[in-house]
């Protein structure tokens, strides 16, 4: 299924939090679901062009069930508003997936920051985290408690530490205190809105090197460095001019050629291509800082060229 579209049925579709719907979806013909692992999202296609990508928050060991859990955003695009008017149990979704751009890694140590839906991908990093046997730390703040879904659940995982923040009642969180101090073998999660993942990349720039892993629900601002470039479709055999400011995928695409996509914003991770030569100037919110450096993959959604030629599998 990873890579292929089916129809799963809605088990069930109940609120678990102020303007937070829970969404249990099952094989229609009761067969098992695709193994997935902690971080892990699906796409879900909701009609009329919108696709969006969810995080599983349910139980890695149950192979009958995912469960998915959306915000509703007034102000967003149209996605979250339709799941919640237009999803009810008995019906059923195109679903795609999964795919984890967001792995628990190795760690001896893990700390979690998570800010309000932003909870769904490291309820169930926590919970694997509390089987390894792993010292664990978890912050999860919300604008009040009526809206931090999975509270009950977060605090029946043991052999951690949890403080939840509802900020109506104790305003921001202290996160020096929460991180502490740097420390190797030490992984820091984070998922929430915006002002808190910079909160997090602040206090842990002097940390060493790869310890903190984040996931963004909305796109940074892309800055691109230089201008017009080249690049060569090596399947294809094309050479193709991409202007100093024309996404590099619709060119691909205005020539002809599909690549797979859907956010076209740089964090979901479904345009992933094979780089063969050629330095990419990343943009994205979803490779790794290895990834990056390595140069062997990119996302040519947001993505370009550092020098004047990049050649692609495509």
């Amino acid at each position: 299924m990873t890579g292929t579209w089916t129809t799963l049925e809605v088990e069930s579709a109940q609120p678990c939090a102020t303007d937070v719907l829970t969404i249990t979806l099952v094989d229609p013909g009761g067969h098992d679901l695709p193994t997935w692992t902690p971080g892990a999202h699906v796409d879900v296609d909701l009609g009329g062009g919108l696709v969006r990508q969810y995080s599983l928050c349910g139980d890695p060991d149950d192979p009958r069930r995912w469960r998915i859990a959306v915000l509703r955003e007034p102000a967003g695009r149209g996605g979250s508003q339709r799941v919640h008017d237009a999803v009810r149990a008995g019906g059923t979704l195109p679903v795609r997936g999964p795919r984890n751009h967001f792995p628990l890694v190795e760690a001896d140590r893990y700390v979690f920051v998570a800010g309000g839906i932003g909870i769904t991908p490291i309820l169930p990093m926590l919970r694997r985290a509390a089987a390894l046997g792993r010292p664990w730390t978890a912050l999860y703040g919300g604008r009040s408690r009526d809206s931090m879904a999975f509270a009950d659940e977060l605090r029946g995982v043991p052999g951690g530490d949890l403080t939840l923040v509802p900020q109506d009642e104790h305003g921001l969180p202290d996160l020096p205190a929460v991180l502490g101090s740097p420390t190797d073998r030490t992984a820091v999660y984070c998922c929430g809105p915006e002002p808190l993942l910079a909160a997090v990349e602040r206090e842990t720039a002097h940390w060493p090197a790869g310890t903190l892993h984040r996931e963004r629900f909305t796109a940074t601002p892309v800055v691109a460095e230089g201008g017009a470039f080249e690049v060569v479709l090596q399947r294809s055999g094309m050479r193709l001019t991409v202007p100093e400011y024309e996404p590099l995928l619709d060119v691909i695409e205005d020539a002809g050629v599909e690549v797979e996509n859907s956010c076209r914003a740089g964090i979901c991770g479904t345009c992933l291509v094979r780089v063969c030569s050629g330095e990419p100037d990343h943009q994205d919110d979803v490779l790794s800082d290895d990834e990056r450096e390595r140069g062997e993959v990119m996302l040519p959604c947001v993505s370009r060229a550092r020098g004047e030629l990049l050649v692609l599998d495509l």
